[in-house]
């Protein structure tokens, strides 16, 4: 019979910091990952909805375009078509917060992924003390980001500063990217970057 493993709440001689950081990780990992599972399935049935919708906006518009040209009907249709076009603007930006709910899954995916890189090595005490094992680590996290504001804000945090100061220099970062989108045409503030 396995003897449970010495806690906080049961300290013995075998008692570890280490594991006690383990077992917050395990807790922080497992908290991040039941607030995905539990919001994606909430998040499809509103994408499924909002495509449903666009469709049916679109048949009440040709169907409304369709309609003959008479005098008494010019108004009616005019006031159909211009709400079958607000309805659609306003499921355009549901649409882009849809976005931006993907982009949140998966940095908390990114997230979680790093605590487990991060438990495995604290848990191995070869790799522990190893500093290469700790910049393997580093090196394959950042290798994940896929936006280079991303990947400042980390080179920020691998330097030493301050959490504060590393989100300054990533929403600088950003602010400059949407702004040298406007300059060069592009829609700044709606430009949705997929990963």
């Amino acid at each position: 019979m396995e003897l449970p493993a010495s806690t906080a709440r049961h300290p013995d001689l075998d008692w570890s910091q280490v594991r006690e950081t383990l077992l917050m990780l395990a807790l922080a990992v497992s908290q991040i990952e039941m607030s995905m599972r539990e919001s994606d399935g909430s998040v499809e049935v509103l994408s499924n909805s909002f495509t449903s919708m666009v469709g049916q906006v679109k048949m009440i518009e040709k169907t409304v375009a369709a309609l003959p040209d008479m005098t008494e009907m010019t108004d009616a249709k005019t006031t159909i078509i211009g709400s079958c076009t607000t309805v659609s603007e306003m499921m355009h930006s549901a649409i882009i917060a849809f976005q931006f709910y993907d982009k949140l899954t998966q940095r908390l995916n990114h997230v979680t992924t790093s605590l487990g890189a991060l438990a495995d090595l604290v848990n191995d005490q070869r790799r522990l003390y190893n500093p290469y094992e700790w910049l393997g680590m580093q090196e394959k996290i950042k290798s994940r980001y896929t936006m280079e504001e991303e990947r400042l804000m980390f080179e920020a945090i691998m330097q030493g500063k301050t959490v504060k100061q590393a989100l300054a220099i990533y929403v600088q970062a950003l602010e400059d990217r949407k702004q040298k989108s406007v300059d060069n045409g592009g829609g700044g503030e709606d430009d949705i970057e997929l990963f």
